[in-house]
């Protein structure tokens, strides 16, 4: 069987990653601040990590939960975006201040599909593009150490896939942290092996995103935890559990969420959907075994 990369459903809860993966060829981005208020101190290094930290996570020892929608595109490199379904997605990360200055955090998470734009859990999905039936694939990430410093996540140098911090924008009140990451990978289902579930023998994953936070907020040293909210879309190949192989064409998803108090902030009928197909997210004391997308999939679903 081909050795898989480690992976998490948005390389890393949106800003985690540190995957072993084929990293992209486009240039890099500029990461210098962009026309912002002095009082944010951006120039600090430590100032920015605690911005960075906070906004995301936490500079303290706490966990932190945070609840997305994502909606889930198809795109066939002709025609409109075609609804497939949507996500629940919770993610959980346990963080604290390193001693180095920088902060740390240990992730999970999890995802149950509904019907898109519906909170009634996909039983059953019949793909819009092939008109096949398939049994849909619930999704465990984790736990997974990431690393934040002044200047985003921290990589050791094995680490191929490097996410690219982009200029901090200040509108009105409003802070905007944005980031953008592109890698790719040899596609562990290759074609001639999985004809139905291989969307080639490369697999591509784009992903952009920003948090979005309160410049009063933002400025309060205080909030070791700075509440937000998060964007982000991602282009990407078919999963497998779609069944779309040979369609040319990638899924595109768009997600928004924020960070939440705790778990009690889902709405109802989210968490309910998300404790029938993922409760291990619920006891993460017994969460022990790395948890791989890929690997399972291919172990339980292609074995």
């Amino acid at each position: 069987m081909t050795t898989l990369p480690t992976l998490t459903r948005r390389d890393t809860f949106l800003f985690a990653a540190g995957a072993a993966a084929t990293a992209s060829s486009a240039p890099p981005m500029p990461a210098q601040a962009a026309e912002i208020p002095k009082e944010l101190n951006w120039d600090d290094p430590a100032e920015r990590a605690r911005i960075k930290a906070a906004m995301k996570g936490s500079t303290a020892e706490e966990t932190i939960y945070s609840f997305f929608r994502l909606h889930l595109y198809a795109y066939a490199n002709s025609g409109n975006l075609v609804p497939m379904s949507t996500m629940s997605n919770l993610n959980v990360a346990k963080w604290r201040p390193l001693p180095n200055g920088n902060y740390g955090a240990t992730i999970y998470e999890s995802g149950a599909y509904t019907k898109f734009d519906s909170d009634e859990l996909l039983e059953e999905f019949i793909n819009p593009i092939t008109g096949e039936k398939r049994e849909p694939w619930r999704f465990l990430g984790g736990p997974l150490t990431v690393e934040i410093g002044p200047d985003g996540v921290v990589t050791g140098e094995g680490a191929t896939l490097k996410p690219v911090p982009m200029q901090i924008q200040v509108f009105g009140d409003t802070v905007m942290v944005p980031t953008a990451s592109a890698f790719s990978f040899p596609n562990p289902l290759q074609p001639d092996q999985y004809p139905k579930e291989s969307s080639g023998e490369m697999y591509y994953w784009d992903s952009h995103y920003v948090f979005f936070a309160s410049l009063k907020d933002v400025l309060n040293k205080n909030l070791t935890s700075i509440p937000a909210h998060i964007q982000f879309n991602n282009l990407v190949s078919f999963h497998p559990w779609l069944g779309m192989g040979g369609v040319d064409g990638r899924s595109w998803g768009r997600a928004y969420g924020s960070k939440i108090n705790s778990i009690d902030d889902i709405p109802p009928a989210y968490r309910k959907g998300l404790e029938k197909q993922t409760p291990e997210i619920f006891d993460l004391d017994n969460w022990t075994e790395p948890r791989e997308d890929f690997k399972e999939f291919m172990e339980q679903r292609l074995s």
